[in-house]
């Protein structure tokens, strides 16, 4: 440690003349209010948002309500939707939460779920609650520990963040009496009644989403996956197709009778040994559903709009009808609207943005 004092003793400073003293003890006074130590990192001021108008159900919409406190009993006129939120995606969670009232026929009767860090919970609950002063919610803490040692790095750092997993532990954080919950990534938009979404008959399968076959699905999963026979054998006798986990209907209820929880962190366990995936949360679920899923209109994920995991280009549309736009991949709408370079469907996103625009000319 290096010392801020020219001398070790303070024998020394008595030993010197009166006025040299007092020069001195001026000296240090100056010095000591130059010096600054290291505090905390300021964090970073969350984005401010328009409040959202209040949303009303329409006629024919039961009457229900839903309270934390009686959060042990099912009520299937209940919508129940689960996000993750944090403080990078908070503009694309805002915007989702946003276009899902607008187009709700019974806006009243939706509860939202959001999963959150410990980091900076309670300015994000600050921040939903004055955005959507109506909005039933409830903010669960997902403690990062759950996945600590089961990680593996992948394409894009976005993907490798402990809250990426917290849809594998839904049916663990969320009150039994929700039977039923819809996932939904954080850089989506809504443009259809998610009632149409909630009913989609389950069957006896678990999970729901749109399928698509025409995929590679070779590509999900290393050589070394399908060069290893027990490994690959995974997959026989199984009519796997792609499906992106962004948007999902899952019966909770039956994922924890059958432990899915279990058997997708087993898979992540054998990718920390094995390297046998590079795309964070996905592939274990394609591992543990593909073949196995109830196949839902591709019109509710219009996904890959943000591009691929390494570049971002701009794209298409998928052929058909829409009810749901998914900004998966790595361009985000409200990043490339701000660096005023956004893409075509960019501006499809942008009229959900609730995000308060600092003013050119501030107010006197």
């Amino acid at each position: 440690m290096v010392s801020l004092f020219p001398f070790s003793h303070s024998t020394r400073v008595a030993q010197m003349p009166p006025n040299h003293h007092r020069r001195l003890c001026a000296f240090l006074l100056v010095l000591a209010a130059g010096v600054h130590f290291p505090a905390e990192t300021a964090a970073v001021e969350l984005p401010k948002f328009r409040e959202a108008p209040a949303f009303r159900n329409g006629r024919g919409c039961p009457r229900t309500a839903w309270s934390s406190l009686d959060a042990h009993s099912h009520n299937p006129s209940i919508i129940h939707i689960a996000m993750t939120l944090d403080s990078t995606y908070l503009r694309g969670s805002v915007a989702g939460v946003f276009s899902v009232l607008q187009h709700a026929t019974c806006p009243e009767n939706i509860v939202f779920h959001f999963i959150s860090t410990r980091h900076r919970r309670d300015d994000l609950r600050r921040v939903i609650t004055a955005t959507f002063p109506y909005l039933k919610f409830r903010l669960y803490h997902f403690d990062c520990n759950l996945v600590k040692g089961k990680i593996s790095y992948s394409v894009r750092r976005a993907l490798d963040q402990p809250l990426n997993y917290a849809r594998i532990y839904l049916a663990d954080l969320l009150p039994s009496g929700v039977r039923r919950i819809i996932y939904f990534d954080s850089d989506l938009i809504v443009v259809d009644d998610v009632a149409k979404l909630w009913r989609i008959n389950l069957g006896r399968r678990v999970l729901g989403a749109p399928e698509y076959c025409h995929a590679n699905f070779t590509n999900y999963f290393t050589p070394k996956f399908w060069s290893n026979a027990a490994l690959a054998a995974e997959f026989s006798g199984r009519s796997a197709c792609y499906f992106n986990t962004g948007v999902m209907v899952i019966d909770l209820w039956k994922w924890r009778e059958g432990k899915y929880t279990e058997k997708l962190e087993h898979w992540m366990s054998v990718q920390k040994r094995h390297r046998i995936y590079e795309l964070g949360s996905l592939p274990p679920f394609l591992l543990v559903f593909a073949g196995d899923v109830e196949g839902v209109e591709h019109r509710w994920n219009q996904h890959g709009l943000g591009g691929d995991n390494l570049e971002g280009l701009c794209r298409d549309l998928h052929p058909g009808p829409v009810s749901l736009l998914h900004w998966s991949g790595k361009g985000k709408p409200w990043l490339r609207l701000d660096s005023k370079r956004p893409c075509p469907l960019d501006s499809l996103w942008a009229p959900y943005d609730l995000f308060r625009h600092s003013s050119l000319f501030a107010d006197s």
